[in-house]
């Protein structure tokens, strides 16, 4: 094994420190004091906005939840960022911090600075009045939950509960430690935003920067292990904790809708956020985290449609209020804090989830300090704001310093002329009372409602529940079925009565719960098999194909079966995938079972399972890779009824070979392939066939061979080493003028360790164009030997030393090689790129230049754009797809796209982490990670080209914390050149003149 040391001594060299962004002149306003600070809000002429707190009442103000007595209690974050009592040991790129020790639980732990407060309006005039602290000292707790007797209070890494039994906003004694695990890596992504599901769990979100090892408290268990974002839940009673959706963006935010429905926000462009079904894999980021947790999943889902709109709002509401102007009402509201903004959009169906269309913003602000970070509705059906009220809220300055805890206000957005009533107490209201809350227009009120008949646990209502929901409608029968199952009165015999009410969201979620328990009784899984057959309603067998999962494999297939016979899902966003992974979960456990329902040959040619379970099984097995997961393989392809079917089957078999040898697989599934036609000439070629390596061989040779067609061809020559391969591309690496083909064949070079390759590829350099050339310099560098050739060229003026980016440098110092490092120092200098001190005197000299008020030329800029940056990154429409696009980031901020410019390395985007492998022959590739499998992972490079690699021959894999877009881009323009590039770089519209 190659030492890592390799990589400690080159990380030293490539690290570049952090600009220190305080000490560059930032074009902020001065904070304002609260009531000026409100004067600045701008709304709609039919609201009306009031700042109901400020500090020092709140600080960091980062969660807001209503009581039962409509007291709005605040978690202030005021320790943020860095936690009370530790030693940072070190951080990576993405700012994960390790720490010296896990913190102690309360009331042992380091004292912190985060407080959770209770303010109440006393008097009944729609102001609070009265303040006081519920509990002070918190380390890093973001947020809470009230309920069952006290308060349940997220402080990662623990899930804690503070009993209050009589009610007096005085904690009893010392809490319970109910879970730990939950990671503390970075404060921004931590366990967040707990609040109670209409199911009577805790729900809340994990951000993107954290992992998770969750268990319960001093217990000897394996915790559940997780990297990145999702929704977790836990059930006060049977204290079991689960993910209940995987992936997502950095998730701080959980909402329901009248429905129960559950969502969360997003801090990326283009979408307003997600909506989390039960069981649900989703779009997350992969780059970072690496995959989703399940290797099977073959799909997951995306973020809510939008139109193209900024990043970001992480956190919005469905707003069901009913006391703001009709127009405002079943919109979602979310908080942009980077733009100091509330946005409101349109909420549609969209096939079994939803989209969004943006309508304008309720709350904007010339005010840049307005950083609204949680909303919500209140019991008066306004709209409450907390804001941090910060003058930066990107969480890089905040790790550097550049945070004012001292701060915080709260908004109250309502209708214009509107009262505040919060002087009410529905923990004195009766059961009954209680129950006819749940028919109030107001979702807070039935929220609450539903949460104080939870605490309350009154077997006594359950006979009147049972006898109205049959017969109530709409959303007042929604809410009894969740107050029933609360209080434990749901069981199955009375369920399964509820199977046919005439309200499908009655219907679908009487399948949830009783589904939750992971069991239920034969006749239950009857009617449920029958349901699914019959259903109307997407979204019920939606539900249905969640639930399926959780239940054993003989209950799951009946209800499975009927829904693949559902041919208007075939294409909806959520019943495929749902169905799949309801199947895969038991392609281990419950296989023979499984197997046995697929001797039905009605199922193959449901539509259904043609186009999105049959590949995907066949690849299920095929991408596990035992020996006899591969037996199964030849299993599926006997049992194929047709040859259709048999080629769907080698689809799903090809795409799970894909950039993998084919070499001793067993005879039986060798005959089966056989026997299924032999499948592509790639497959045959990954086997080893020889007629079909002669025939790949041939056709890339061949000048009738069409272009595509011999790319692809030589991408397999470039994936399975064959002999006589690099001969004939070399060949046509000489005879080809196709700039396109030509960086395939160097790509696919470099997977071929002769250095005849090295010498080709330098003699032919200077004929070919930049792109190709750029290609050539990846391959160069991506072999010591071949990089000794390399500089050696250089130093002969064979090549241009200028022409080459230091980041192609960068690499060859990895190689440690006397005579390269020699070469590099005599015609590179140091790559080690400018100083901290450096770069903040460009920032300030290119500040003035862009600020001093001379006329630009858009056009010009552009044409600077598509020479430079657009190499790289699109920008309305044109550009490469190397890096990020940059059409919807926020540039109108330019002084941030200045310091991104200067220092490239300052903040890498997610997804555009840079990755070094070195392969167990000592083959270097570096790029960032475009895909990856439990067998293989695909890099792309900075030339644009991806490289498929067989994890078993990687000896080691690191991320790097430098960004492979060269520093000193601007240092060759003119003052006029760099007016005119961030004069295009702020525009709101394409320039086509």
């Amino acid at each position: 094994m190659r030492s890592l040391c390799y990589f400690a001594t080159s990380l030293l060299v490539l690290t570049v420190s952090l600009i220190c962004l305080a000490d560059v002149a930032q074009p902020e306003k001065p904070l304002l004091p609260p009531e000026k600070a409100t004067a600045e809000l701008e709304i709609p002429e039919d609201l009306q906005i009031e700042q109901v707190l400020s500090e020092p009442e709140v600080r960091q103000p980062i969660y807001l939840q209503f009581d039962e007595r409509g007291r709005l209690w605040v978690m202030n974050y005021e320790q943020y960022p860095y936690p009370a009592g530790l030693k940072m040991l070190s951080r990576d790129k993405y700012w994960r911090a390790v720490y010296d020790k896990v913190p102690e639980p309360p009331p042992h732990h380091d004292q912190g600075l985060d407080r959770i407060t209770i303010h109440e309006d006393t008097d009944g005039d729609g102001q609070f009045d009265h303040h006081k602290v519920f509990l002070e000292g918190l380390n890093i707790a973001s947020s809470f939950a009230r309920g069952r007797g006290g308060l349940f209070v997220m402080n990662p890494p623990y899930l804690t509960f503070y009993a209050d039994a009589n009610n007096d906003d005085v904690p009893d004694g010392d809490p319970e430690i109910l879970l730990e695990g939950f990671g503390i890596e970075d404060t921004h992504s931590v366990a967040n935003s707990l609040r109670f599901g209409p199911d009577g769990w805790l729900y809340g979100a994990q951000g993107s920067t954290v992992s998770g090892n969750v268990k319960h408290y001093g217990v000897d268990e394996k915790p559940i292990r997780s990297m990145g974002q999702l929704i977790w839940r836990y059930h006060p009673v049977t204290k079991e904790y689960e993910i209940f959706a995987e992936g997502g963006g950095n998730a701080f935010g959980v909402e329901f809708d009248s429905k129960g429905r559950l969502f969360s926000g997003h801090n990326g462009a283009n979408t307003r956020g997600f909506h989390y079904v039960q069981g649900g894999y989703y779009h997350k980021g992969f780059e970072k985290h690496g995959p989703l947790s399940n290797p099977f999943t073959f799909g997951y889902f995306p973020m809510m449609k939008s139109h193209d709109v900024e990043r970001f709002t992480h956190d919005f509401i469905v707003y069901e209020g009913s006391a703001l102007p009709e127009k405002y009402d079943g919109k979602i509201y979310g908080v942009e804090p980077l733009q100091g903004r509330i946005v409101y959009c349109d909420f549609l169906p969209d096939q079994s989830s939803f989209k969004t269309n943006d309508l304008g913003h309720v709350i904007k602000t010339k005010d840049p300090n307005f950083r609204p970070i949680d909303i919500i509705t209140g019991p008066d059906g306004a709209i409450y704001v907390s804001d941090m009220y910060e003058p930066q809220i990107a969480h890089l300055m905040h790790f550097e310093g550049r945070v004012d805890n001292t701060n915080g206000r709260v908004y109250r957005l309502s209708s214009k002329g509107a009262k505040s009533d919060l002087n009410f107490d529905l923990g004195q209201k009766t059961s009954a009372e209680l129950i006819e809350t749940l028919k109030h227009p107001n979702k807070w009120y039935r929220q609450e409602a539903l949460r104080v008949l939870g605490d309350r646990q009154d077997q006594a209502i359950i006979p009147q529940l049972k006898e109205q929901i049959p017969s109530s409608e709409g959303q007042f029968a929604l809410e009894q079925l969740w107050a029933l199952y609360q209080i434990g009165g749901l069981d199955e015999t009375y369920g399964v009565q509820l199977l046919r009410h005439p309200d499908p969201y009655v219907r679908q979620w009487t399948v949830r719960l009783l589904c939750d328990d992971h069991e239920i009784g034969a006749d239950t899984s009857i009617q449920l098999a029958a349901m699914a057959q019959t259903e109307k309603e997407v979204h019920v067998r939606s539900q249905l194909a969640s639930s399926a999962r959780r239940l054993p494999v003989a209950q799951m297939i009946p209800i499975v079966h009927e829904l693949l016979a559902h041919t208007e899902d075939v294409d909806d966003i959520h019943l495929p995938l749902l169905i799949w992974w309801a199947i895969e979960d038991k392609a281990e456990s419950g296989q023979e079972t499984l197997f046995a329902w697929l001797e039905n040959k009605s199922i193959w040619s449901q539509p259904m399972f043609q186009k999105q379970i049959a590949g995907r099984l066949m690849r299920r097995y095929a991408q596990s890779g035992s020996r006899q997961d591969l037996i199964t393989c030849a299993r599926l392809f006997r049992m194929a009824p047709d040859k259709a079917t048999s080629d769907l089957l080698m689809t799903g078999f090809e795409e799970a070979f894909q950039g993998r040898s084919l070499s001793d697989l067993p005879q039986e599934l060798i005959e089966a392939l056989a026997n299924a036609g032999g499948g592509s000439v790639a497959l045959r070629f990954r086997q080893g066939n020889p007629e079909a390596v002669k025939e790949v061989l041939d056709a890339v040779q061949s000048p009738a061979t069409e272009l595509k067609q011999k790319e692809e061809y030589v991408r397999l020559l470039g994936e399975s080493k064959v002999s006589g391969a690099p001969n004939v591309l070399s060949q046509l690496l000489l005879s080809t003028e196709e700039p396109s083909l030509q960086k395939e064949i160097l790509t696919s070079l470099q997977s071929y360790a002769m250095p005849e390759i090295a010498a080709t590829i330098l003699l032919n350099y200077n004929k070919w164009t930049p792109e190709v050339q750029e290609v050539a310099q990846t391959a160069l560098v991506s072999r010591q030997t071949w990089a000794v050739l390399f500089v050696r060229a250089v130093d002969k003026r064979e090549i241009k030393a200028e022409e080459i980016p230091i980041h192609v440098v960068r690499k060859m110092t990895i190689y440690q090689n006397e005579q390269i490092g020699q070469l590099i120092a005599k015609h590179w200098g140091s790559v080690e790129g400018a100083s901290s001190d450096e770069m903040k005197a460009a920032i300030e000299q290119y500040s003035k230049i862009i600020q001093d008020g001379e006329a630009s030329d858009r056009k010009h800029g552009k044409e600077l754009y598509m020479k430079s940056c657009g190499k790289c990154h699109i920008l309305f429409g044109e550009g490469g797809r190397v890096g990020p696009e940059l059409t919807h980031f926020k540039r109108d901020d330019w002084l941030n796209m200045l310091i991104n410019i200067v220092n490239p390395s300052a903040d890498i985007r997610e997804g555009f982490e840079t990755f070094t492998v070195i392969t167990d022959e000592g083959r270097i590739v570096t790029g960032f990670m475009f895909d990856q499998d439990n067998q293989v992972i695909v890099l792309r490079g900075a030339d644009g080209q991806k490289i498929t690699i067989e994890r078993d021959t990687i000896d080691e894999m690191l991320g790097s914390k430098k960004s492979i877009m060269p520093e000193g881009l601007l240092n060759e323009y003119s003052e006029q050149d760099i007016r005119d590039l961030f004069s295009y770089l702020r525009s709101s519209q394409p320039i086509n003149y």
